[in-house]
């Protein structure tokens, strides 16, 4: 009675791998063709593809795939800076006699942004100019006098050489008259008021801070594994935390590395005419770079090989072969892969239940993109 059990145990045995491992032969013996893998009516066979199921291929369904031209991108984040800033100084000492600018007005290059007392620098300069006269004449009547023979060679020198003196006197009185107006080196904003009226400054003391906000400047930093795609001159495209969007240039790449973060310093410009971007605003810096040749495909044909390598399963002379390939991006559409040939066949489903070199039964499902 016991051997009942055992036979029941290895006909069910013996069933099931009947059903599971040769499924395709019981079919056609029942005189019934293998339902093809696919997607159903969507799916469209192809006879002569691929090896027939018959003769111990697999059943795969596979997807014609062109290359298209992708655009690609270094995405880092920065902050917006001014693209001039100085800190205008006074480079004499004097009493502030002009009323105070205040924080935020606009000023063009040559405004007066601080005017001092002259004190008794323009009665320095009429004894200088007088000095100078009294130079030009000595001077004429020694060349005279030398010409003549009544006065020697090294007076009529000594006479030239106190004229020079007070002609540089004149410049330097004029000159330090001319120090008392302070001006505004460029067109830009004032970031804090004006030195207020009545205030001593010395020589270097701060009159204003002036800064230049168009073109605005952005600010980033990139890795080092990044780096060698960028170059000056790359398109640029930026999206503020507001969420406005804005396009600009690169106009500089640091040659040298952060030494904390081992990143390069990047800078790009964008036209600011309005003066809306302030300096400071946090901003996602996109870099173009080269574009490349990509392949948009469904993320699930993506399979790993015995090494581990991501890659896919092409069907080539209705053979399985394995291509390594690199995902360049990852959209809702599907995943943008590099490194295939410009045409590809890719198996889309059936692609982890075969290896290099097994025979294929090819089902198309159309073509891509």
């Amino acid at each position: 009675m016991k051997l009942v059990p055992i036979v029941n145990a290895v006909l069910v045995s013996a069933t099931l791998y009947a059903l599971v491992f040769e499924r395709d032969r019981l079919m056609a013996f029942a005189g019934r063709d293998p339902a093809p893998a696919g997607d159903g009516a969507a799916a469209v066979a192809e006879p002569g593809a691929g090896a027939e199921p018959g003769a111990g291929a697999v059943s795969v369904l596979v997807q014609r795939s062109q290359a298209q031209p992708v655009d690609q991108g270094v995405l880092t984040r920065g902050q917006t800076e001014a693209a001039r800033r100085v800190e205008v100084r006074a480079e004499t000492g004097g009493r502030v006699i002009s009323p105070p600018l205040a924080r935020g007005t606009q000023v063009a290059a040559g405004d007066v942004l601080c005017q001092l007392d002259p004190g008794t620098r323009p009665a320095l300069l009429a004894e200088a100019e007088a000095r100078l006269v009294e130079a030009r004449l000595s001077a004429t009547a020694a060349d005279r006098l030398q010409e003549g023979g009544f006065r020697s060679e090294t007076a009529a020198a000594g006479a030239r050489a106190a004229l020079q003196a007070a002609e540089a006197g004149v410049i330097a009185a004029r000159t330090e008259i001319a120090r008392l107006t302070i001006t505004a080196p460029f067109a830009g904003v004032l970031e804090q008021d004006t030195a207020e009226l009545g205030t001593l400054l010395a020589p270097g003391g701060a009159c204003a801070t002036v800064i230049a906000l168009d073109p605005i400047r952005l600010v980033g930093f990139v890795p080092e594994t990044q780096v060698d795609r960028l170059a000056p001159g790359a398109r640029v495209g930026a999206r503020l935390a507001s969420g406005r969007q804005v396009t600009g240039s690169v106009t500089f790449l640091s040659r040298a590395a952060d030494p904390a973060t081992r990143t390069f310093r990047v800078e790009a410009e964008v036209a600011n005419p309005d003066l809306s971007i302030r300096e400071g605003q946090t901003v996602e810096i996109v870099i173009q770079t080269e574009g490349a040749r990509a392949h948009l495909l469904p993320a699930s044909a993506l399979t790993l090989d015995d090494q581990g390598r991501l890659g896919l399963r092409l069907a080539q002379d209705g053979r399985a072969v394995f291509a390594p390939v690199d995902l360049l991006r990852d959209t809702a559409q599907g995943v943008w892969l590099t490194g295939l040939p410009d045409d590809a066949q890719v198996i889309i489903r059936g692609q982890d239940y075969v290896t290099d070199g097994t025979a294929l039964a090819i089902t198309h499902a159309g073509t891509t993109p």
